[in-house]
């Protein structure tokens, strides 16, 4: 199981079944890199398990992602990272990352 420091998700689903998994994170701008460190290992996890699957679920694919970073003040930043996907995605994603 993979341990995630900065990433805390709250999980929703939709009526067809499709979660999604947010998190935001706030930090000082010189820890910013260890947050988009953390989602980069979530993609290549996702892109490692479920290869090219990636696209609009509505299509047929089994996961997406939407990521923004803004700089609220000269000493904060926030990361805003959702990971969607089908029911065998969420599964997956709960049982490597310990999301329970």
């Amino acid at each position: 199981m993979t341990e995630l420091r900065y990433l805390d998700f709250d999980y929703s689903e939709d009526t067809e079944g499709h979660g999604t998994f947010d998190a935001m994170a706030s930090t000082v701008p010189a820890r910013t890199h260890e947050v988009l460190a953390e989602i980069a290992q979530v993609l290549a996890w996702a892109d490692a398990t479920f290869p090219d699957a990636r696209g609009a679920l509505d299509d047929g694919a089994a996961w997406d992602f939407d990521l923004q970073q803004t700089r609220e003040a000269p000493e904060l930043d926030t990361v805003t990272f959702s990971l969607s996907g089908t029911p065998d995605f969420c599964a997956a994603l709960r049982a490597d990352f310990g999301l329970d």
